[in-house]
């Protein structure tokens, strides 16, 4: 069994245009006040970060480095959730999503996932360059729209994407192979890797690949009324990154898992910041640990009701509290009896 490093922010919900929040030396002062030791950083904001310099040059990589090291700060992760959105892309979203691209293909579904397939491999070229062993991403979704079979789906069309989702990622997972790096696939409604069932599915088809890799978050089993600890006990080879982030589910006579098309605040189901939700976190940490998970616990705030300055102080102190500091011997050790093989095997009455 290994300790989980923590406390880290993921600073993606955090970044602003008004200092402290606009700029990576700015956010990781304010991160590390906070009581932080890491943080994970979205690579499609340049406020905080240049992705496509970071994978060409090692001395930008160690400026980036060097920022983070003077506020007390690891680099975790780096994220490509919105890039790895557009890797695939049903079209009934397509004007939805192309404000996660760069304007010069947006209207052009082609051209964005082709943009999308490089900044993938630019994030694998980046991370090497960082030092880090991990990566966070979304897969993309083209079946999602068919997720309730009214009108019945069609004999083959989930497999088809599937299929084509494999198509497409296997080369990236290539790239981030040689470049050292696991990629976890956060598992979450939208994405058509959405439960483990669905990981599976791709998993299949990518053929295994050693790269392909979890990234947990037990809120959105909890919402989906999946049994998140168990998800640990099934998966916990492939899980390389971890989100701390709350919810909570209270269905009623008027709505239930699918939310009704209310906001945020009105739905059965919704995030809450870390601690003020359902989620029994101290069996996650102690799930994990069990399992030897030895990467970073990263609070990803999203809450409907409590301000996000609020739950990122209350963040650090909570996942501190929950970090298991593995045992260095057996709580039994002081009744050993030090017996030899010999006085076993008398034992067992076999002297």
């Amino acid at each position: 069994m290994k300790t989980i490093k923590g406390p880290a922010i993921f600073l993606a919900q955090f970044a602003a245009d008004a200092a402290p929040h606009n700029s990576l030396a700015g956010i990781a002062r304010w991160a590390a006040g906070h009581g932080y030791t890491g943080v994970q950083v979205p690579s499609w904001d340049k406020r905080l970060f240049d992705l496509p310099l970071a994978a060409e040059s090692r001395t930008y990589c160690d400026e980036v480095q060097g920022v983070l090291r003077e506020a007390g700060l690891t680099l975790t992760e780096l994220s490509t959730h919105l890039q790895g959105q557009l890797v695939a892309v049903h079209p009934a979203y397509d004007p939805a999503y192309d404000g996660f691209a760069a304007p010069e293909v947006r209207g052009n579904p082609a051209a964005r996932q082709a943009w999308a397939v490089e900044q993938m491999r630019l994030a694998a070229r980046a991370s090497a360059n960082l030092g880090l062993t991990a990566h966070a991403t979304f897969s993309g979704a083209l079946a999602w729209p068919f997720l309730y079979p009214w009108p019945q789906r069609p004999a083959g069309l989930v497999e088809e994407a599937f299929d084509e989702l494999a198509r497409r990622w296997t080369p990236i997972l290539d790239a981030f192979d040689a470049a050292g790096v696991d990629v976890g696939f956060e598992i979450h409604p939208g994405e058509d890797l959405h439960d483990g069932i669905t990981f599976e599915m791709f998993l299949d088809r990518v053929r295994g690949h050693p790269r392909c890799s979890i990234l947990y978050d037990p809120s959105h089993f909890l919402l989906q009324q999946l049994d998140y600890l168990s998800f640990i006990d099934i998966y916990h080879e492939r899980i390389r990154l971890f989100h701390a982030k709350d919810a909570e589910f209270r269905p009623s006579g008027r709505q239930g898992v699918y939310g009704g098309y209310q906001p945020w605040a009105e739905r059965a189901g919704r995030f809450r910041s870390l601690g003020d939700g359902q989620v029994d976190f101290g069996a996650v940490f102690s799930k994990l640990t069990q399992h030897g998970f030895d990467g970073w616990a990263v609070l990803e705030w999203e809450c409907c009701l409590k301000d996000s300055e609020q739950g990122a102080a209350e963040g650090a102190a909570f996942i501190r509290r929950h970090i298991i500091n593995v045992a260095a011997r057996a709580f039994d050790d002081f009744a050993a009896s030090g017996v030899d093989q010999a006085t076993n095997r008398t034992l067992l009455g076999l002297a």
